[in-house]
């Protein structure tokens, strides 16, 4: 690494660290509890206890909809979330139901941590089957219907999509799962702290800290009591059975800070948010710039706030991301987690987008910190790339 300076847009693949982070993990270390195991009955050990206790019932707020303190389950990221959810939660359903329901409906551009999670419930016995969203990327309630019946146990689905940023109708969704009789979850990783969850219903939301300007390696999924389920690792009795082991406390809290911070911050920020992504596309979505919108939802409510997502169908994602590196701007093709792959983008796929365009998908993001010097910045800087091409 030199001393060429970047400017990073790559938040929804992990967000830099806030302040108010930072001093909570830090702060939590300085303390003389820190060195203590939460589940100790010593002094040391129940003054940590109270600092977890204070996570969960922080997170638990900020998530909402009624969720208790007991039923935020600490977990070391959104993808052990995801998995946590959608095998503890099928497994729990299928026996409750003495084996009568033995599908599960996922969305076919959920992340890769839901739909890898596919072969593995096969594998159990289960039927897994695939909801598809339209070119707008909208996997619509009447099309998870289609698919949801008297077997179904479990139905998951996304609150916004994390290539595309578009906002996906949990909340009806939701209903659908219901009525049949089948438990709902919402990966809400990439939407929680930049949009209000549409979750009021859901048997279980999973959400993430890196995210949001939280540490790396922190995460829970909020659970109802009620939901029936099955924990997928063996241990202790730790976050109430659901998810055995010992505690990153300073996680914990370091997570809950910057939850509080961007849900109280959310409304003020959000529109501020909206007006920076709908200005990069108007540059450079504009009539001759050989960019276009992967999806007509970019503008204000249909989808992530901060959330950038085009295709430049002359060239492929990993040159451009390449040249904007050069050129000092850390972006992304699409999701992090799978980027370095040749293959177009399942997500894009999913919707119908030719090969030739999602080939040439790119991803920019950020939150209210990025300034709009630094975004026009990265405009002159893609449309000199292309142009050039």
């Amino acid at each position: 690494m030199t001393d060429k300076s970047y400017v990073y847009l790559d938040y929804a693949a992990s967000a830099p660290l806030r302040p108010c982070a930072m001093e909570a993990w830090m702060g939590y270390h300085k303390k003389p509890h820190s060195v203590a195991n939460p589940n100790s009955l010593h002094t040391l050990g129940r003054t940590a206890a109270r600092e977890l206790e204070g996570a969960h019932r922080t997170l638990a707020r900020c998530i909402g909809y009624g969720f208790r303190p007991n039923e935020v389950i600490l977990t070391s990221g959104g993808t052990e979330s995801n998995n946590l959810a959608v095998l503890g939660m099928a497994e729990g359903a299928r026996r409750k139901s003495a084996n009568k329901r033995t599908r599960v409906v996922l969305s076919a551009i959920e992340h890769d941590s839901v739909l890898d999670v596919a072969s593995i419930l096969r594998s159990r016995g289960f039927e897994v089957v695939l909801a598809r969203p339209g070119r707008d990327g909208v996997v619509s309630a009447e099309e998870v219907a289609s698919h949801v019946d008297e077997t179904t146990a479990l139905v998951s689905v996304m609150a916004a999509n994390n290539e595309t940023g578009v906002i996906q109708p949990t909340a009806t969704i939701i209903k659908v799962a219901h009525a049949a009789g089948a438990l709902a979850h919402v990966d809400a990783v990439q939407a929680f702290g930049r949009i209000d969850l549409d979750c009021a219903d859901a048997d279980a939301v999973s959400v993430a800290a890196h995210k949001i300007g939280g540490p790396l390696g922190a995460g829970a999924v909020a659970m109802r009591t009620r939901c029936p389920f099955d924990a997928q690792s063996l241990g202790g009795g730790q976050e109430m059975g659901r998810r055995p082991g010992t505690q990153d406390v300073a996680g914990a809290v370091a997570f809950a800070a910057a939850a509080e911070q961007v849900c109280r911050e959310l409304p003020s920020v959000r529109p501020q948010v909206e007006a920076l992504a709908n200005h990069i596309y108007e540059r450079i979505c504009a009539p001759g710039t050989g960019i276009i919108p992967t999806t007509v939802a970019h503008v204000d409510q249909t989808r992530l706030p901060g959330m950038v997502s085009v295709m430049v169908p002359s060239m492929d994602s990993e040159s451009l991301v390449l040249k904007l590196d050069d050129a000092g701007f850390e972006v992304s093709a699409g999701s992090a987690c799978s980027s370095g792959s040749l293959d177009p983008s399942h997500v894009l796929s999913a919707m119908g987008i030719a090969r030739d365009e999602a080939l040439g998908s790119l991803r920019v993001s950020f939150d209210e910190r990025a300034t709009l010097e630094e975004l026009d910045a990265f405009c002159d800087a893609l449309l000199a790339i292309v142009s050039s091409n």
